[in-house]
């Protein structure tokens, strides 16, 4: 290959999820992107104090004893990770060349990416979006827009295949969703999952393999 050919498409897989500093080799911002909903203050200072109520058992339920704490269903956050890489899942942002040489890389199709979801239960984005925007100072968007453009050109190491993936750096969170317990002394689990987050912040993620 010549040192300043175009990488070879590659079809998109899962990179490397730990990302560090020398793997981030461009950051540019999307100016393209669906903010979502925000929580009140009232709201949050609601939920922290059935948060701290203790999670109760079968047995917790049982019995005379009653409390006057409303009855809700919320989420509380946590395992909060910032700089998360979250790919763009469709052709035209995943590359790979070598061995050596330079490689020539662009985004030839936009697409959006969005927020992603997984878990024990169904979990309202809208809701994790507004708890991490409000409650962490999050700049986490529900929707992010990628147009076409973004070229960047990488030397690779002698020997080694690059691998460029187009994405956000975003925040990744672990939630769990309770409910206030039948007798409102304490909280009940109902499920639990983890929530990964774009934000404005887009560009390449740079690795290298052997093969």
């Amino acid at each position: 290959m010549t040192a300043t050919s175009y990488a070879v498409e590659e079809p998109v897989g899962t990179p490397p999820e730990g990302v560090t500093p020398e793997k981030i080799v461009t950051q540019e911002t999307s100016s393209t992107a669906v903010e979502g909903p925000v929580m009140s203050a009232q709201e949050m200072a609601a939920e922290r104090e059935l948060n701290a109520l203790p999670e109760a058992t079968g047995e917790g339920d049982v019995g005379t004893q009653r409390c006057d704490n409303p009855y809700k269903k919320w989420y509380a956050l946590s395992g909060r990770k910032k700089d998360y890489f979250i790919p763009s899942w469709w052709n035209g942002t995943s590359y790979k060349d070598g061995p050596g040489g330079t490689m020539t890389v662009e985004v030839t199709r936009s697409g959006k990416i969005s927020l992603e979801l997984s878990g024990t239960i169904t979990a309202e984005a809208g809701v994790l979006l507004a708890k991490a925007k409000t409650e962490f100072g999050a700049k986490v968007v529900g929707e992010l827009g990628i147009g076409t453009g973004h070229k960047y050109s990488r030397r690779i190491k002698s020997g080694y295949y690059g691998h460029m993936q187009y994405g956000s750096w975003g925040e990744r969170y672990s939630w769990v969703k309770y409910e206030t317990s039948a007798n409102r002394c304490g909280k009940k689990k109902l499920g639990s999952g983890s929530v990964k987050m774009p934000t404005r912040e887009v560009g390449w993620r740079y690795w290298e393999t052997r093969t």
